[in-house]
């Protein structure tokens, strides 16, 4: 049953590979032999994690910097990775404007966030996903087990537990909330159109630990059932199993990883 979970001569395309999930999940692939396609908007860090996943796990990577908030960059990226590659495998859509992105009148409190900022927001955080499954579909139907997992988030699911941030410089972008919401429902209209041949899924991290100020990570570990913050090893794990074999009977499905934060 676990040579299911092998990629080995496969090609996984992650987007928003140079990001702190984005790297893990790249890894995760790479360790079970997947071909890559990196996409992210920093070309040094991308060709940094190529190297080093090439010389780690001898695997082929191909890199290609790409501005998600910009319909035109996405759609030439899109073109040339459908010009370059005969078939794909895997698309992960990762790529992402997050809680601590630097955007002006975006993790601030309710007053103080900015429309102004959604409409690039959903660019990058869910028109992207559409166009880049869109756009590489007919490379997808050419895999015997093709597979799109979008990477959502519990946020998109529930609303604030404003307690958690009181006392906090930190806030929850009501943009990040609601278009994450949208990757739920668009991977499940995405599973009913490109079914049966492509399986398409998402994932929904919780609370994932990057520093965040101890008042914050006190109250977080006492809120959920497991007690701690979640890693992107807890992330990269569901991202593999929905990618693979071993969840073949599995489509329009979001796995909330986040610790029962969503149970209470």
């Amino acid at each position: 049953m676990f040579e299911k979970s092998s990629f080995v001569g496969k090609t996984s395309l992650i987007t928003g590979a140079t990001g702190h999930l984005g790297k893990e999940i790249s890894r995760a692939f790479a360790t079970l032999g997947s071909n890559l396609i990196l996409v992210d908007i920093h070309p040094e860090a991308l060709q940094s994690l190529a190297d080093e996943l090439s010389e780690s796990f001898g695997v082929d990577v191909s890199v290609y910097s790409c501005d998600f908030s910009d319909t035109n960059a996405r759609k030439s990226v899109v073109s040339a990775i459908f010009s370059d590659f005969q078939v794909i495998d895997v698309l992960v859509n990762n790529a992402a404007f997050v809680g601590t992105s630097q955007l002006p009148g975006w993790s601030a409190p309710f007053e103080a966030q900015q429309s102004s900022i959604w409409p690039r927001v959903f660019e990058v955080n869910l028109t992207a996903m559409f166009d880049f499954a869109q756009g590489l579909s007919r490379k997808l139907m050419k895999s015997k087990t093709p597979a799109i997992v979008n990477i959502a988030s519990s946020h998109g699911h529930v609303g604030p537990d404003w307690g958690l941030y009181e006392g906090t410089s930190m806030a929850s972008p009501a943009a990040y909330s609601t278009s994450k919401a949208g990757v739920i429902h668009l991977t499940k209209w995405l599973s009913a159109t490109m079914g049966p041949r492509v399986r398409v899924n998402s994932v929904s991290p919780g609370g994932m630990f990057r520093g965040q100020e101890d008042l914050f990570v006190k109250r977080y570990k006492e809120r959920i059932p497991l007690g701690r913050m979640g890693t992107e090893a807890d992330i990269s794990g569901a991202v593999v199993f929905l990618a693979s074999e071993m969840s073949s009977f599995v489509t329009g499905q979001d796995i909330c990883v986040d610790g029962g934060y969503g149970v209470l």
